[in-house]
């Protein structure tokens, strides 16, 4: 969610154009301030694109979508309202004592994993289960894409976002010429 639908790191004076300013309690944000009551926690700023709605509906035609992201069940209650999107499946994190914390920490009970692998990885490929899938996020890089070949195999797309734009033309362009050459992917 964050950098692909809320391109959070723009600067903060500079919306990106088509996008209109929320602002969000999602208790995942209240939880980085505990001991504040929630009625003193400033709101997070989130920026969306409603446009970016309609064409996420229009990928559904081609994948079934799901949230994989730390708002987790959240994300129906804040984002998938403004988008217009329906509720939507969500891949549920292990809990750990920080989410969203260090890029390189493992999983609970991977004690392997390479350096650097993104900790959403192996559970992406987990929920996959073999099946051909995409994958949007703002923080993959060649080790993940290597864990996934190397314990997916090729029949995923993972699709590297600039957290200063979010989701742009190219990239939903992308996201159906996937589809188009491999089939409908699962997620």
């Amino acid at each position: 969610m964050d950098g692909p639908l809320n391109p959070y790191a723009a600067k903060p004076e500079r919306r990106p154009a088509g996008y209109s300013t929320h602002r969000m309690k999602p208790q995942g944000w209240l939880d980085r301030h505990p001991g504040e009551p929630a009625a003193y926690v400033k709101p997070l700023r989130v920026w969306l694109n409603e446009e970016h709605g309609r064409r996420l509906l229009e990928l559904g035609r081609l994948y079934d979508l799901v949230w994989a992201t730390t708002w987790g069940a959240e994300a129906n209650t804040y984002i998938g309202p403004v988008l217009g999107l329906p509720e939507l499946p969500v891949v549920e994190w292990p809990v750990v004592e920080r989410p969203g914390a260090a890029r390189d920490r493992p999983a609970p009970g991977a004690t392997s994993w390479p350096t650097g692998l993104f900790w959403k990885t192996p559970r992406l490929v987990e929920h996959a289960a073999g099946r051909r899938f995409a994958w949007v996020d703002d923080e993959l890089t060649a080790v993940d894409r290597d864990f996934v070949t190397g314990h997916h195999g090729p029949a995923a797309l993972l699709h590297r976002i600039d957290p200063r734009l979010g989701l742009r033309e190219a990239d939903f362009t992308a996201l159906a010429e996937f589809a188009r050459v491999t089939g409908r992917p699962s997620t």
